[in-house]
């Protein structure tokens, strides 16, 4: 009784479907829109036409829509189905003949669209009716069957006579679910099938307006290379809105790839990902491909026609395998080649492409030294020099200095420019990478970063006797500013117009921000961060000797009045760094420009103050 029992236990039992919580998941969740229904009856009805013609060459090929009143017909003259099809494929969900099981194993036919079995189901997103018609080529003795399905999961199934379906092929029939009717609008089905279907190589039509559009547009013949241009222009108009810079063609034949790159007329951020549209087999498999291409290609965007590449189960997008990686490193080699061509023979319009996308290209060079070593004479760079290329600034300066951040260089160009020393803003994306893989494609260059002490370094040192003249005043000043972990130090140099030069480096910078964080910790922390403290050197406020401004503010013997002088110049200085002021020096500008308007509104400077200074 037991064994009995447990065998009882052990029988197989068969999964039961829901169609209509299977129509939702495909609604809300595989597809993206019920646009998809009509390239699914597209796709059967290519498929169908592609199995006929395999194996009856001269077999017609053509696919006609007819829509009207909220309803759908879609003949085709292809393979057809014979009752015993219909049962076995139709009514089977995943079941697809367009797969074959070979060794028990199932591949998909590489010369069809579909290969999951959904695709007829797709159709119940829009419809809550949907009759088939069909008649087998395979068996043309057996009459035409016809297969109705509602959305609640039924069917039936009836033979019909010969004249129901005199020829091979298919015919489906839609009624539109409540509230779906205008996707089976003549309007729209003619829309939607131009842009599924335009590159389909057999005649589909809806009604009699014609739907292909071959050959594509980068395949045709045309007179000249002009005329091309302009018709890919107007191809990348109307598919994209825009009109390129440039077009650049994709051939990939052993990945059954052709298409064409459209370069964008104005520049977007290369963290937005690119969109791209993507054929298989003619049919639009997608136009939102986002990982076709590298991740620095991001200035173009793509329209192609494949046979290799795997859809996903939606048939929205791609299947990331090797095969797309493969076909993603090929596409991006073309657009390398490309950059590369303009460089060597055309650099008028490699300038205008650099002009609006030297970010993609400086985000290429980074990875690649032959597109660096290319790319060296026309990638610009800001520098001290005006706007120049890494090649043309290393000729004229033994060593590039650079800086890595934009609020660096704004502190040092203008004096290290008067001192002659070249620097590049290396603050912008990539760039400080660039400037430190120079030597690795121009041998002999030196690189360096410019820090405080270089450009302390190539200010003149003022007199001994004339600085120790002035060790009272500089004593004052570095009093001030020694909170603010600032040093004061005295210098001669050009331009004359600057009164007081900030610099400090990110070492100085962090040693800033630990002192603030140990100034607003706990005693625990604060010892933490008190050991952390080192021999990191200090921002500094250099004085210009030269400055007429400075030589008055030196010769004041008041140190209140020195020390709020040199507040003013310590904030700015910040200020024309172009620096991110901290609550500190926020504060002590306002106490500054105060104090210098009390001093300036007293006649008699020995006078007391509201708060008691003279």
């Amino acid at each position: 009784m037991d064994s009995q029992t447990s065998q009882a236990s052990q029988s197989p039992h068969t999964f039961q479907v829901d169609l209509r919580g299977l129509v939702d998941l495909l609604s809300h969740h595989l597809y993206s829109s019920p646009r998809v229904y009509l390239r699914e009856l597209l796709q059967n009805a290519v498929d169908a036409i592609t199995a006929r013609r395999a194996e009856q060459p001269d077999a017609p090929a053509r696919v006609r829509l007819y829509a009207e009143g909220g309803t759908l017909r879609v003949e085709d003259s292809g393979v057809g189905l014979t009752e015993a099809d219909v049962h076995n494929l139709l009514a089977t969900i995943g079941r697809s003949s367009k797969r074959a099981d070979p060794g028990g194993i199932q591949e998909a036919r590489s010369e069809f669209l579909g290969q999951f079995g959904i695709g007829l189901l797709a159709c119940f997103v829009v419809a809550e009716r949907i009759r088939v018609v069909s008649r087998s080529a395979r068996t043309p003795d057996a009459p035409p069957v016809e297969w109705t399905a509602a959305d609640d999961g039924s069917y039936t199934v009836r033979t019909l006579a010969d004249d129901a379906r005199p020829e091979p092929g298919t015919t489906v029939h839609l009624v539109a679910r409540p509230g779906a009717g205008e996707w089976l609008t003549e309007e729209r089905v003619l829309a939607l099938a131009r842009d599924f279907g335009s590159l389909l190589p057999y005649d589909v039509r809806v009604g009699d307006e014609a739907v292909t559009d071959l050959p594509a547009p980068w395949n045709r013949p045309y007179p000249s290379p002009a005329t091309r241009r302009v018709a890919l222009q107007r191809h990348c108009h109307d598919l994209f809105g825009f009109t390129p810079l440039d077009s650049i063609d994709l051939d990939v034949p052993l990945a059954g790839i052709r298409g064409v790159a459209y370069v964008l007329p104005s520049s977007v951020s290369p963290a937005q990902r690119a969109s791209h549209r993507v054929h298989l087999k003619g049919m639009l498999l997608t136009e939102r491909a986002e990982q076709l291409l590298p991740d620095w290609a991001f200035f173009v965007r793509c329209v192609l026609d494949t046979d290799s590449l795997r859809p996903t189960a939606s048939r929205e997008s791609l299947y990331e395998d090797e095969t797309l990686a493969a076909v993603r490193e090929a596409l991006g080699e073309r657009i390398r080649s490309w950059l590369t061509g303009l460089a060597a023979g055309d650099p008028e319009r490699l300038a205008a492409f650099l002009s609006v996308h030297h970010l993609g290209v400086k985000s290429l060079a980074r990875h690649d030294k032959e597109m660096l070593r290319t790319m060296l004479p026309w990638l610009p760079f800001e520098t001290t020099d005006g706007q120049l290329s890494l090649e043309e600034f290393a000729q004229r300066h033994p060593v590039v200095h650079f800086t890595r951040t934009v609020e660096e260089y704004r502190q040092v160009a203008p004096i290290a420019s008067a001192q002659g020393v070249g620097v590049v803003n290396g603050g912008y994306t990539y760039d400080s990478e660039l400037i430190e893989a120079l030597p690795s494609v121009r041998p002999g260059t030196v690189v360096a970063e410019l820090d405080a002490d270089t450009v302390t370094a190539h200010l003149d040192a003022v007199d001994p006797a004339e600085e120790l003249a002035l060790a009272a005043f500089l004593g004052a000043a570095r009093a001030k500013l020694d909170p603010l972990g600032c040093d004061v130090v005295l210098r001669a140099f050009h331009p004359l117009s600057v009164p007081a030069l900030h610099l400090d480096d990110r070492a100085a910078r962090h040693e800033q921000a630990r002192a603030e964080a140990e100034e607003r910790a706990d005693d625990l922390w604060a010892g933490i961060l008190g050991s952390l403290r080192g021999s990191t050197p200090r921002a500094r406020l250099v004085l210009n000797h030269l400055n007429p401004l400075i030589r008055r503010i030196s010769s004041l013997e008041d140190r209140e009045l020195i020390g709020t002088a040199t507040e003013s110049l310590y904030g700015q200085a910040l200020l024309m760094a172009q620096r991110p002021l901290r609550p500190a020096d926020s504060a002590l500008l306002n106490r500054a420009f105060i104090g210098l308007l009390e001093w300036a509104t007293h006649s008699d400077p020995t006078e007391p103050t509201e708060d008691g200074r003279r």
